[in-house]
């Protein structure tokens, strides 16, 4: 159906240029067709005539049959669509016939594991995302952004672009000065809610963990470095060192858990130590777009939409935190990253207008609208019909880490991917934890293993089933789910341009829905070996897509399941 798909936008285009005036400029009428609202209004709708009648003053569905007329000469039109009808105010409605509903078979079993996946484009993306301070373990809201983030990276794998995951971090500051100073205290003997614990210090069990490997002159080794402690209370710079290591391992192991590596971590003391902070305020001393009040320096950044003006250099000569945001981002272009994509709460929406405003300031050429951002609400985490909200490891949050304990590294990956980034979303640990058609995850999962269940039984040779005849495909179970497998390469498209991962799983309780439908509608292992090798070509293209999009979620497609769901 892919290549049906294919031919019959080419033949549209051809006919839009042919109905086209030759005496102006072409018509920029988009080359698409849409999925009808309702299956019974078939297969494609076609909005080109209503698109078409403003420009060339004439009724739109006058136009739709002048469109179906000139389509019916083209030989993919002949060959691939069994009817076309005008509907409402000048849709046209195609029907594809058998053979192309049934064409997604062999495409699917053809390509693979690159079904759906476009050629390299030569183009290089940056992602950056979770991003957390070495303070202490990653929280729910990581666990999102490591959801979100790594699903944007093999959705725009497919599309052929070259993605670097990158990390990036505070490595000095306040928060890793208060880092230190609770491990320090830790090491005097004091304690959360002693009369000399400071107000401010970090209270989870973590922070004694710190310091006992502190005293017994541990070495900790990150992905990013590596650092040994020196054991003695007094050396604020050792701990500091010491603790950051200690967090940043520790991180290493939440995301080995998660099934997630960073190709880069990237410093944010590095921006000062190499001097693009400097060079970067420079940059926008020269542009003309800063100036001076109040012993301050601040930015224009209202010439670039942001509701007021920033300080970037305060009276006591530090820098405000969007300042090394912005020689962040000029160096990443300059990395050659021309697409970038941020991931992070919507806390961070306000920073969005400055570090924009900062980065045309500075007269680089970077384009408007650089970086892209997705940002994402917090979670909610409920167990036993209680919210949680606090665990003894961190002292203050649920981890990712417990995430994965309570359910498993599955749930949370599709558990975190199902909703829309910017919608509250509460993470039911009962409910991933359910094997049945409640639990999203399950299903999909199940719907996976039950195929492989079919195939085991029938026990015959899975390489003949692309000679399979596919034409006995025919009954509305099997043609609404091979409908759904060729509209998998649509989907990746879709979701990687409008940064929707979401989609992915919204496509994977489709297919799975339509598979248990079909289960319960058809037998598959029957007397007729034609019909059965067919039914069981369309298992396979079916287990193949399902486990195709589950890989682009880091979840697994298990060949075999615990139980089977309750519901049956």
């Amino acid at each position: 159906m892919i290549q049906a798909k294919q031919d019959l936008l080419q033949a549209l285009g051809e006919v839009i240029r042919e109905l086209s005036p030759t005496d102006g400029p072409a018509l920029s009428i988009p080359i698409a067709f849409e999925s009808p609202k309702q299956a019974s209004h078939g297969d494609f709708a076609c909005t080109a005539a209503m698109q078409m009648a403003r420009p060339l003053k004439k009724n739109p569905r006058e136009l739709a049959q002048a469109l179906i007329d000139a389509l019916q000469r083209r030989p993919a039109v002949q060959r691939w669509v069994a009817s076309m009808e005008i509907a409402g105010p000048g849709f046209i409605n195609l029907r594809l016939t058998d053979a192309a509903r049934q064409a997604v078979v062999t495409e699917v079993l053809s390509a693979g594991e690159t079904f759906g996946q476009q050629p390299a484009n030569g183009q290089q993306l940056m992602i950056e995302f979770v991003s957390a301070n070495p303070t202490g373990p990653l929280h729910v809201g990581h666990a999102r952004q490591a959801a979100l983030g790594d699903s944007l990276c093999h959705l725009f794998q497919t599309q052929g672009w070259k993605v670097l995951r990158e990390f990036y971090y505070n490595d000095a500051g306040v928060q890793i000065a208060t880092l230190a100073s609770s491990t320090q205290n830790r090491l005097k003997g004091l304690k959360p809610g002693d009369a000399d614990w400071p107000e401010a210090a970090y209270n989870g069990d973590y922070i004694q963990d710190i310091a006992d490997d502190f005293m017994a002159k541990a070495t900790v080794k990150a992905d990013d470095r590596e650092f040994t402690a020196s054991g003695d209370p007094a050396d604020l710079d050792s701990i500091r060192q010491f603790a950051v290591a200690y967090l940043r391992h520790e991180q290493d192991l939440d995301l080995q858990a998660f099934g997630l590596h960073f190709d880069n971590y990237f410093l944010e003391s590095s921006l000062y130590s190499k001097g693009l902070v400097e060079a970067t305020v420079a940059k926008l001393i020269a542009s003309g777009k800063t100036f001076e009040e109040g012993g301050a320096l601040w930015l224009r950044t209202t010439d670039y939409g942001d509701d007021k003006d920033r300080v970037m250099r305060k009276q006591d000569g530090s820098y405000t935190y969007f300042v090394p945001d912005v020689a962040y981002h000029i160096n990443k272009w300059e990395r050659g990253y021309s697409k970038v994509i941020n991931v992070q709460g919507t806390d961070h929406h306000g920073t969005i207008a400055r570090v924009r405003g900062g980065l045309q300031a500075a007269g680089v050429g970077i384009p408007l609208g650089y970086p892209d951002y997705v940002l994402h609400k917090m979670v909610t985490v409920m167990k036993g019909g209680q919210e949680v909200k606090i665990s003894k490891r961190s002292g203050s949050y649920v981890t990712l880490r417990d995430l994965i304990d309570w359910t498993s590294r599955d749930a949370v990956r599709f558990f975190l991917i199902s909703r829309k980034a910017d919608t509250e979303f509460t993470f039911d640990v009962d409910l991933a934890l359910k094997q049945n058609d409640e639990n999203p995850v399950f299903y999909v999962q199940y719907a996976h293993a039950r195929i492989c269940s079919v195939i085991r039984q029938w026990g015959g040779d899975e390489s003949a089933l692309g000679e399979a005849d596919l034409s006995l495909l025919t009954a509305p179970a099997e043609v609404a789910l091979m409908l759904k497998l060729a509209d998998y390469p649509r989907m990746l498209s879709g979701a990687a341009q409008d940064l929707a991962p979401h989609d992915v799983a919204f496509y994977l309780r489709d297919v799975a829905g339509l598979f248990h439908s079909y289960y319960a509608a058809e037998r598959f292992l029957t007397d007729d070996a034609a019909q059965t090798r067919a039914r069981l070509a369309l298992l396979t293209a079916t287990r193949q897509v399902l486990r195709n999009a589950l890989a682009l979620l880091g979840v697994s497609a298990p060949d075999v399941m615990s139980r089977e769901m309750e519901t049956e």
